[in-house]
């Protein structure tokens, strides 16, 4: 980071989830003025204020991002917003559209005005993969989360804030991902349950998603969606990996003793995930580590050193290469879910 963000004000929403969490581990070594976790769970905040207890600034605010008077308070005097306030679950968006759309593009709306009333110089948006060619309600919600995010930056008038938008994959090991899913699963009943053993998934690390936030904070010129370059799992091949790992933890004699049950799809679950379009790829620089979706209405090429037109394709999980078992299995260690 650099020194990137000492001194500066903070605001995390949603900063009691698996992101705002890794988030304000990584930022506090830089030492900024302060930071605040606004969310609205309030035994996360309590768990979080014993963890940090020995930090003097950080500060924990008890609200919801569909508030939009509570956003803009949280807000006073912020240089830099990490919004990641989500409904994330695919069966409870499913379930509960309209709250999914409160959430996720209301909320999403009251950040983006309240950054502009507040003079906030940088807001980064967390999306998600689903948010492309979306068939179920969480990702329709981002993906138009995600336009809100954009129209932000040509329609802000004078006013200086930044926004730009961090496009995920799975996040191996957050809360509610299938890992820890399976683990207790296997704890509790020695079998689990996929969903169809060919689906696949693009996956990140934490520390990967972590860094790639902010990595866009620290690039963003303005309404840009980030894109890392992550690796390709399939769903059998995850479970096999995870059985393996069990199986040696519960010194069972053999991973046959573990049961492997598959369900089908659930509503609005697609076999592959997409992180970018073909058309998307028209307008995006490449660099090593990820590509960088430009705003058409701006033109910045020069600002990413390095940057070189991307090839025009689909970046889905079907055509991309998986990863070995081996390096999955690596992937997963780096989680410290099995520790």
């Amino acid at each position: 980071m650099d020194g990137y963000y000492r001194g500066k004000k903070i605001l995390i929403i949603g900063g009691t989830g698996t992101i705002g969490k890794s988030l304000l581990q990584t930022m506090l070594l830089d030492r900024p003025d302060v930071i605040r976790i606004l969310s609205r769970d309030e035994y996360k905040q309590f768990k979080l204020q014993q963890q940090y207890s020995e930090y003097t600034n950080i500060r924990y605010l008890i609200g919801d991002v569909r508030d939009a008077e509570r956003v803009q308070r949280a807000m006073q005097d912020i240089d830099y917003v990490f919004h990641a306030a989500a409904m994330k679950h695919v069966p409870s968006c499913e379930y509960n559209p309209f709250e999914a759309v409160q959430t996720n593009i209301i909320g999403t709306q009251n950040v983006i005005q309240a950054s502009l009333a507040a003079g906030v110089k940088k807001v980064i948006f967390t999306s998600t993969d689903k948010a492309i060619a979306p068939t179920n309600t969480y990702g329709a919600s981002k993906l138009m989360a995600e336009r809100l995010v954009a129209s932000a930056q040509y329609s802000r008038g004078s006013r200086g804030t930044i926004f730009a938008a961090v496009r995920f994959g799975n996040v191996m090991g957050s809360r509610g991902s299938v890992i820890p899913l399976f683990k207790s699963q296997i704890e509790s009943r020695r079998a689990i349950t996929i969903t169809d053993p060919n689906m696949s998934r693009f996956m990140m690390t934490l520390k990967q998603a972590t860094e790639l936030t902010l990595k866009a904070m620290s690039f963003a010129q303005g309404g840009e969606i980030f894109v890392l370059k992550m690796p390709v799992v399939r769903l059998s091949d995850l479970a096999n990996v995870v059985i393996a790992k069990m199986a040696n933890k519960l010194g069972l004699c053999g991973e046959e003793e573990i049961k492997v049950e598959s369900i089908g799809l659930r509503p609005g679950e697609k076999m592959y995930e997409e992180l970018m379009t073909v058309e998307e790829s028209k307008i995006a620089i490449e660099l090593p580590d990820m590509y960088i979706i430009r705003n058409v209405y701006f033109d910045y090429v020069a600002a990413y050193e390095g940057g070189v037109p991307a090839p025009i394709q689909e970046y889905s999980s079907h055509k991309v290469e998986r990863v070995s078992l081996e390096e999955l299995s690596d992937m997963i260690k780096s989680t410290g879910v099995f520790e």
